[in-house]
């Protein structure tokens, strides 16, 4: 009789442990396809930060949730060039776009320095921004960011990170957090 409870407590702790990855994937996927707007959804991979596939896509875009070294929320959802972008930067290699890329952040995020890629936070002199809603651009020919300001104040797009390989535009389409 012994043994039978033994192999049901085990079984238990197996389904315990099972139940809880299933609610912390979902969790997760839940929280990456925040990012994205509601028609790109359904067909969006959606990977975690150990590159395990919560959900596989077939529209070329891949979304991620927030880093869990955050507090808040910063989900994001890349196509392929803004994948390459997230190689270089990470790895703080150098960048050219080969094409025009689109990023999406609709659930916001925590903030970055407007003007260094790599500041961890807030300075007096880093022009730290936190941002509501947003698109991403990249583009094959930083010439191209030259007809847009780099002041985040100014109610529109502005180039972020402009002067280094990884310059972008920001677009805002809602409130600042």
């Amino acid at each position: 009789m012994k043994i039978y409870t033994y192999i049901l407590t085990l079984l238990a702790i197996g389904m315990s442990y099972a139940l809880h990855a299933d609610e912390k994937n979902q969790a997760l996927l839940e929280d990456a396809l925040s990012a994205a707007p509601p028609t790109l959804r359904a067909n969006v991979t959606v990977l975690d930060w150990e590159m395990n596939e919560l959900q596989k896509g077939t529209n070329g875009y891949t979304c991620f949730p927030t880093p869990a070294q955050l507090q808040g929320k910063a989900p994001m959802c890349l196509d392929a060039p803004w994948l390459e972008w997230a190689d270089a930067w990470t790895n703080k290699k150098p960048f050219a776009a080969k094409a025009i890329g689109i990023s999406y952040m609709l659930a916001g995020d925590e903030g970055a320095s407007n003007i260094d890629p790599y500041a961890a936070g807030k300075t007096e002199s880093n022009q730290w921004i936190v941002e509501g809603a947003h698109l991403m651009i990249i583009v094959p020919d930083a010439a191209l960011l030259d007809s847009l300001p780099t002041d985040p104040g100014v109610g529109g797009p502005y180039v972020m990170w402009k002067g280094t390989p990884y310059a972008h535009i920001m677009v805002p389409i809602g409130d600042r957090k």
